[in-house]
């Protein structure tokens, strides 16, 4: 008969049989804290982006504003590149705050493109393997497809239109040619290579703006129930504007309407 408890009782050794030493339970290791902090993670890398790719976008826009200018004649476009430079005087020397803006400008640039590209790479790590069927997402869109080859004639393209309009190097005009009589020979009808190029360029600004524009709405978590369709086509008309925004002066100049 088996007394109450004698089930769980401890049951002790038969004499002379060592006793097993009882191992104390250890704490499970603490996860590691990714290196690099803030910056580090993928939500602060996210932030550099967006940040950074609203001060190109304000860029953009100022940019196009101020190219519409020619269309006022060579004065107004002539002061206006002259405004550039003396924008804060005079508490600001002579270009100081142009040279701010211009180094702002290519710090966001950089940081925007490091910032993609890590990204990337990171969430290709993060899943080795690829689908084995192709998912129809935005992810697969168009857009995305052109973001990093478009990225490269952006690079070449503000390259090529620094030494042109900014410097003078490979325009028909020359360094002292005013900004206006610049803009109209490097449009001209004989040079239309450069406003194909141009063109290109513009269109893959497009291109990243919009799918830059829609990210941020879903990352946000905007794009969800009845205002996912109306951001989608706010995202795509605030590129088109700039699209053609953009386009409209060197297509002037070409076809004579700007001279």
């Amino acid at each position: 008969m088996i007394e109450r408890g004698s089930s769980t009782a401890p049951v002790n050794p038969p004499a002379g049989t060592p006793a097993t030493p009882v191992k104390p339970r250890t704490p499970p290791a603490a996860t590691p804290r990714r290196r690099g902090g803030f910056l580090g993670s993928s939500n602060g890398r996210k932030a550099v982006m967006a940040v950074t790719g609203a001060v190109l976008v304000l860029f953009l826009v100022g940019h196009m504003t101020g190219n519409l200018k020619a269309f006022f004649g060579a004065d107004s476009f002539n002061e206006y590149a002259n405004f550039l430079r003396t924008m804060g005087e005079p508490l600001l020397p002579y270009r100081v705050a142009l040279t701010i803006v211009e180094v702002v400008l290519g710090v966001s640039i950089v940081l925007h493109m490091w910032s993609a590209i890590s990204l990337a790479r990171r969430a290709g790590k993060a899943r080795p393997v690829k689908y084995a069927a192709r998912r129809k997402a935005q992810a697969g869109g168009y857009a995305v497809h052109t973001m990093r080859y478009g990225g490269v004639v952006i690079l070449l393209f503000v390259i090529y239109h620094l030494l042109d309009l900014t410097f003078g190097t490979v325009n028909p005009a020359g360094w002292d040619g005013t900004p206006y009589e610049r803009l109209v020979a490097s449009f001209a009808p004989e040079r239309w290579w450069v406003t194909a190029f141009y063109a290109v360029a513009v269109l893959m600004v497009g291109l990243h703006l919009r799918h830059g524009l829609w990210s941020a709405f879903q990352t946000l978590g905007l794009a969800s129930g009845r205002s996912y369709r109306p951001l989608k086509l706010a995202a795509a008309a605030i590129s088109a504007v700039l699209v053609l925004g953009f386009l409209t002066v060197p297509v002037a100049v070409m076809i004579g309407a700007i001279k």
